[in-house]
């Protein structure tokens, strides 16, 4: 189906979307989770094939997991369409209200920011995430995977438009660009005439593609080359632990770690133990030379270059630092503004540390992993918004609308 024609019935479906009460957008999310539960066979099937296709294509192990389904991932996927359902319908909320002094009464309101188009990569539970959310509030949605989801994409797709469809709203509310070309992805991001905002989900390439190339107003979200930084009073074993999960538990993820720093006073004896736990996972440690010099051998020598890349994988970079100062230096010079934690038992580092860093979540004493949606209480996410205007940090319903002035009188004139 050509894009044009998508739009236009996106625009259709997001008249009748816009102004649907709460009760009928919370009856079509708790079909849609009953639906995937319903037809997990079905999902999982066409999941086999996307990841056979992959893995004759050479991808590596931790992408795999990313576009891997299982019944559990499912049942996760419907778990947090039942958490939006479950969230407070943001959309013509009060956000605001005054009486000027001539008698008119005004209110900002929240509003839907329209149609969305998001462009993603590989994680096919995005398709399920983006449709909760966006519908939830009271946006139509049109969806750009990756080719290599097109299979388990178009499997969520179908399911979730058919339960919308029955739950008595448009199933055009939800929409599937089926061609994962490039060329088509340039025409989305030309679509001004249908789509009110793109946002891409997915790595530096597509954000920057998206970010360069875009005519339709876009929302930047999350490449995370995120860090830890462990202070001279750090709690070592709890250090250990925070950079084994924020690293190994899913490398794969933009809330996962890629660099540490460690005070050169604690370092002695905080990257032995660092090191003992990483290597339950055979992490890759790519160090400074006085990193070499703690660990010895097994160190390889880190280059300018992994210290601004986003591994997602085993792979873990590392630097000592003379000081706190040199580590929000350090942040400042190569982090994407994602996430960043700092492990002390130093009230004033802390402080130091939070107000310094600049990025969209900082953590003091644990791990960088809770950058999401679902464990911030905002249901799903969209994804992490790395920018500063309109929304920063993990994306859920009320970052996915907009304002407008409503203002009533008994004829006022200018």
């Amino acid at each position: 189906m050509k894009l044009e024609i998508m739009g236009e019935k996106a625009v259709s479906a997001e008249r009748i979307l816009g102004t649907a009460d709460t009760n009928l957008k919370n009856k079509a999310l708790e079909a849609m989770a009953a639906a995937l539960i319903e037809r997990t066979d079905d999902i999982i099937a066409a999941n086999a094939k996307d990841m056979d296709s992959a893995a004759k294509q050479g991808m590596k192990d931790s992408m795999l997991d990313r576009l891997r389904l299982t019944p559990e991932r499912i049942e996760g996927m419907a778990d947090g369409i039942r958490q939006v359902a479950a969230l407070a319908d943001p959309i013509g909320e009060v956000i605001e209200g005054s009486v000027r002094p001539n008698g008119m009464r005004i209110r900002k309101v929240r509003v839907p920011l329209g149609v969305v188009g998001i462009i993603y990569e590989a994680r096919p539970n995005v398709t399920s995430d983006a449709a909760a959310l966006c519908l939830k509030s009271g946006n139509v949605c049109i969806l750009r995977g990756g080719k290599e989801a097109i299979c388990s994409n178009m499997a969520i797709a179908d399911v979730l438009r058919e339960a919308v469809k029955l739950a008595g709203l448009p199933a055009d509310c939800i929409q599937l660009v089926g061609d994962t070309s490039r060329r088509v992805a340039s025409q989305m991001m030309k679509l001004n005439e249908y789509i009110d905002v793109l946002i891409p989900r997915g790595g530096a390439g597509l954000i920057k593609a998206v970010m360069e190339n875009s005519t339709v107003p876009v929302i930047e979200t999350g490449v995370g080359n995120c860090h830890v930084y462990v202070d001279k009073t750090a709690d070592i074993d709890m250090a250990a632990n925070i950079i084994f999960n924020a690293k190994t538990s899913r490398p794969s993820v933009c809330n996962a770690i890629e660099t540490i720093l460690v005070h050169k006073d604690i370092a002695p004896q905080a990257l032995p133990a660092i090191k003992a736990r990483l290597d339950e996972k055979n992490v890759e440690i790519r160090g400074c030379d006085r990193t070499a010099e703690i660990l010895g051998p097994c160190v390889v020598p880190v280059s300018e270059q992994d210290y601004a890349v986003e591994f997602l994988d085993y792979v873990l970079a590392c630097r000592v630092v003379d000081s706190i100062d040199a580590a929000i230096d350090h942040i400042a010079k190569y982090s994407t503004g994602h996430s960043e934690c700092i492990v002390t038992s130093d009230y004033f580092c802390a402080e130091k540390f939070t107000a310094a860093v600049d990025s969209a979540a900082v953590y003091v004493n644990c791990s960088t992993r809770f950058t999401d949606g679902g464990e911030f209480g905002l249901g799903a996410e969209i994804g992490i918004s790395t920018q500063k205007l309109h929304a920063r940090g993990p994306m859920g319903i009320r970052q996915l609308t907009s304002s407008k002035f409503i203002i009533q009188g008994d004829g006022q004139i200018r």
